[in-house]
């Protein structure tokens, strides 16, 4: 064999060798979509398991744990956009409390459920942003109950799963206007506790969570005015089919869920603690990878939407305990240096 021919024959070789290499460089440059921004730090004392929610262009946080003091909290702090800063709010009237459930109507919040070291919770509070005041409503009709689900569809509050000492599935409707609590069907497919929920053009939905110890693979779409629950395609590579051939890291507990424009969002929490995030489109009903939380990765963090951007905050890694925020804009690409 001639030199040129053997020259040509090693480059080649080497080449052969290289297409695994090159192939994986392409794949791991693959740039996703989304850009979380740091914003101004959550005032209050580092926490996880609080609640958050939104009233309007308002961001609400309270409740939660904090490590160092070893103590439960009842402080409640307000979050103005424009002006990216935080002003502490009459403190939440119950029992200091961590796992309770909060959620904003168009002019009220609400907070109840939850654990305060020794027993579980079932009252029931409403907060009013006018006048910077609590009251007590009617108590949860529900069992006393920690790590359960709450959202608002149409102006009704709604609390379901959870755990009173077993794994739950039960769904209950709350009106505002009568003070009155009224049971709904319950969430088809497993009990479970420490799921996430968000709100898409006036219906519900509810995934992930875990019951007796098996991570939940469903996610079920509920209909406030047929009163139905909708089973939608697994958040798991449970089927033939190719669509969640990556649907590796959906599952898990103790993650963050919110909406914008007509998209449902997961971030952070997990199997442990964790920064993934993923978007779900109820149109094609399947998940997409956004680019992953840009803080410290964690669980138990709250989260709320207010315009076109998601809201995440607080939450815990091991014995670290967080109090910073973060803004998400789904449509941006990733903008260096923006911490």
């Amino acid at each position: 064999m001639s030199y040129k021919k053997m020259k040509i024959c090693i480059l080649f070789f080497l080449l052969i060798l290289a297409l695994p290499f090159l192939n994986s460089c392409e794949s791991s440059s693959t740039t996703l979509i989304g850009n979380w921004m740091h914003k101004s730090d959550f005032d209050g004392l580092p926490r996880s398991d609080a609640v958050g929610f939104s009233i309007g262009t308002t961001g609400y946080i309270g409740t939660g744990y904090n490590y160092d003091e070893n103590a439960r909290l009842s402080d409640f702090w307000a979050y103005d956009v424009s002006a990216d800063n935080w002003t502490q709010k009459a403190d939440f009237p119950g029992v200091a409390r961590n796992g309770a459930v909060g959620f904003g109507t168009d002019t009220k919040g609400y907070i109840g459920t939850g654990y305060d070291g020794t027993n579980k919770l079932n009252d029931f509070y409403e907060y009013d942003p006018s006048t910077n005041v609590w009251t007590r409503k009617a108590d949860f009709a529900g069992t006393a109950r920690y790590a359960a689900i709450g959202m608002a569809l149409a102006n009704k509050g709604y609390i379901g799963t959870g755990y009173d000492g077993n794994y739950l599935k039960d769904f209950w409707q709350y009106d505002p206007g009568t003070d009155t609590w009224t049971q709904k069907n319950s969430l088809g497919g497993s009990k479970r506790r420490d799921a996430t929920c968000f709100v898409i053009d006036g219906k519900g939905y509810v995934t992930t969570g875990i019951d007796n110890g098996t991570y939940d693979t469903d996610l079920w779409e509920y209909d406030p005015d047929s009163e139905t629950w909708i089973k939608k395609r697994a958040i798991s590579n449970i089927s033939t089919d190719t669509y969640d051939d990556a649907y590796t890291d959906i599952i898990g507990i103790y993650k963050v869920g919110f909406a914008i424009n007509g998209k449902g969002y997961l971030a952070t929490g997990g199997q442990t603690t964790g920064n993934k995030c993923w978007e779900y489109n109820p149109v094609t009903d399947l998940w997409v990878e956004r680019t992953a939380f840009e803080g410290s990765s964690r669980a138990d963090a709250v989260g709320f939407a207010i315009g076109d951007l998601g809201y995440l905050a607080t939450g815990k890694s091991g014995t670290y305990y967080f109090d910073d925020l973060w803004s998400f804009d789904p449509t941006a690409t990733v903008v260096a240096n923006d911490k």
